[in-house]
């Protein structure tokens, strides 16, 4: 057994602050305001929210324990290389500006699902993608709970099954109450506990490897610093080409994401909407880049001590390497280990909270309202609060799952989540880009992409023949101390030794000759890293096809106010007159005209449903042209917004 310093009671008080402060923003919001009783203040905060906090909130939704113990573990095993998907996040975020902000916004939208709907008039698509965001949400709430999870059970004697409860229950606690405003609040509270967590790591661990230049010239030698590789091969885990251009494909999907679609809601104009999405890409880049710099700095510590806690069995999961190095380096100050549990909380609250809060939008737009049109605002609004400790008691199912699976949990994430990301994005880009789309069509190319990409997922996650990727020189185990009793051994692990102890790890090391997969590891061996690009190209051809061979005599022409026109947003240096031609008749040049008039229409009929206690959108089809709806051409559509908050 190896000693390690323990968590004392400083740490519990640090981090217990963190907790108890997260609750008591949920408890000021239930009393504040409108004290959330209804479903506009408590899912979308009367669309009155600011851009600095939201842009926060946004971050944080997708900054969970993965990045805070999966991507140090990721730079520990395998490299810095990873960094090239930050920027694919940041690329993503930017095309989601020219997609989702023009598309999205002007609609006024609580549900992201709500758009099938509106598009293809079929509830059938909404429910199909409803359902899809359900899994992915539950899912990513269940590998969110695994981390803390792990981590405590790295430096207390608290058991998984406790961790897992103590954080899902807070989580629950506060969005329950608190509605979005709570969950936007503690999100920034818990942003400032994430950042003063990994930069007390990089300071004090850079010290204790002996440096800035000992970490760079020991990260260098043992060639983690190497991240330009352009191999084509799609079979390689990472490459410059799975990294960035895989993942900004993937990152598309963020601005279709409910925890997106709530915050560009939750502002009063257009132009704030976008100024949320163009500054959460630098800031996505230059958060997520951190955690990777400590699995640098972690290597460089246990270089210079010559002791790897993984090899020599001190850990059993690379996943748990930042929790007990900080152990180590903060052995002297009391309170920094429980700095660095909360903001591994924190950052897992946070996107526990918006993921709740997102399901929570979705009962009550797209299950609640759909079978009980007539029902008052008050009951949705509970319904809503109720639905999150439904939605959070199986994320904590889901994460007793996840447990049993192996590898870096940022590789958890990516495989097993993409599958959802990609066929999502998939259905949405067939929707938002090709006139032909319709309701067997979508479907077809959605249902397709889901069961081929997660088949894929999970032979890549289960897959008893399938190798994986070596580790990279791990540190020398020289100098470990081993305790019998009281007294303390210094010993020298063996190669071979080491071999056997890495079989516990969670991610196995393999032999580093040629290796050729056979069977269906041939397939499985596909970087993870493409499975959403993979669902993408799978939805659109196989939608396209099914349009040509079952939608084909319709004659249904879309209503342009829930497309937009592909050359216009790509190709915009193409002649006009050549735009207009390859739209087919499609009346583009006339889509923001028939949105102002739709904006005034869901005006008007929001305060209806307000009067008389109905869902008023249901009295006139979204696809009418509202020809008889007055327009007041000065008046712009983020005053008919304003109005509407």
């Amino acid at each position: 057994m190896y000693s390690h310093p323990g968590f004392g009671v400083a740490d519990y008080c640090v981090f217990g602050a963190s907790v108890i402060i997260s609750l008591g923003i949920g408890i000021f919001y239930a009393f504040s305001g409108g004290r959330q009783r209804t479903a506009a203040e408590y899912l979308v905060g009367n669309r009155q929210m600011k851009i600095l906090p939201l842009t926060l909130s946004l971050m944080v939704s997708f900054e969970s324990s993965i990045m805070m113990l999966g991507f140090p573990a990721e730079t520990y095993v395998y490299g810095l290389q990873y960094i090239w998907y930050n920027v694919g996040v940041m690329a993503g975020l930017f095309i989601g500006v020219f997609i989702v902000i023009p598309l999205i916004y002007p609609l006024k939208l609580t549900s992201v699902y709500e758009y099938m709907e509106l598009r293809f008039q079929s509830k059938w698509v909404r429910i199909f993608a409803m359902i899809q965001g359900t899994l992915f949400y539950i899912f990513y709430m269940g590998i969110v709970l695994f981390g803390p999870a792990i981590a405590l059970e790295s430096v207390t004697d608290l058991p998984y099954w406790a961790s897992v409860s103590a954080v899902a229950l807070a989580a629950m606690l506060y969005t329950s109450i608190g509605g979005i405003k709570a969950v936007i609040w503690t999100d920034v509270f818990q942003t400032v506990v994430m950042m003063t967590g990994i930069a007390a790591i990089l300071i004090q661990g850079t010290i204790s490897a002996g440096g800035i230049g000992s970490v760079f010239n020991i990260n260098k030698a043992t060639k983690r610093l190497d991240i330009i590789d352009f191999n084509p091969n799609p079979f390689v885990r990472h490459t410059f080409w799975t990294l960035f251009i895989g993942n900004s494909i993937k990152a598309i999907s963020l601005g279709f994401n409910q925890s997106s679609i709530q915050r560009i809601s939750s502002t009063s104009t257009k132009s704030r909407a976008r100024k949320i999405f163009l500054i959460a890409g630098p800031a996505f880049c230059i958060t997520l880049s951190l955690p990777l710099l400590e699995g640098l700095v972690a290597y460089a510590y246990y270089y210079k001590k010559r002791c790897d806690p993984l090899t020599s069995g001190q850990i059993k999961n690379p996943n748990q390497i930042i929790p007990y190095m900080v152990l180590e380096i903060f052995e002297n100050l009391p309170g920094m280990p429980g700095l660095f549990i909360a903001s591994l909380f924190s950052a897992s609250l946070s996107t526990l909270s918006s993921g709740l809060s997102s399901l929570s939008a979705m009962t009550a737009e797209d299950i609640v309202k759909q079978i009980f049109p007539s029902i008052p605002d008050s009951r949705v609004t509970i319904l809503s609060k109720l639905s999150v400790f439904l939605n959070g008691s199986l994320a904590i199912a889901v994460s007793f799952m996840i447990a049993e699976i192996k590898g870096p949990v940022s590789q958890i994430s990516s495989t097993i989540l993409g599958c959802f990301n990609g066929s999502l994005s998939g259905m949405f880009l067939f929707a938002v880009f090709v006139p032909w789309s319709t309701t067997k069509s979508t479907l077809c190319g959605g249902i397709a992409s889901i069961v081929v990409t997660f088949w894929i997922s999970m032979g890549q996650n289960f897959s008893k023949t399938l190798r994986r990727q070596p580790w990279l020189e791990m540190p020398p185990n020289d100098n470990c101390v081993h305790m019998i009793g009281n007294n303390s051994v210094l010993f020298n692990i063996s190669t071979s030794t080491q071999s056997l102890l890495s079989d516990v790890s969670s991610v196995a090391t393999i032999p580093t000759e040629e290796y050729t997969p056979e069977g269906l590891d041939k397939i499985y061996a596909i970087s993870y890293m493409w499975l959403a690009a993979i669902a993408i190209v799978i939805c659109l051809a196989v939608g396209l096809l099914s349009a040509l061979i079952l939608d084909n005599s319709n004659g249904h022409k879309p209503d342009v106010r829930f497309m937009l026109p592909f050359f216009d947003v790509f190709m915009s240096f193409l002649p006009k007159s050549l735009r207009q031609k390859l739209y087919a008749g499609l009346p583009f040049d006339k889509r923001e005209e028939l949105l102002k008039n739709y904006t005034q229409q869901h005006f008007v009929f929001t305060n209806m449903e307000k009067d008389i206690g109905t869902n008023g959108k249901d009295y006139l089809s979204p696809l009418t042209t509202n020809a008889d709806v007055t327009s007041d051409e000065d008046m712009q559509s983020e005053v008919f917004f304003q109005e509407k908050a």
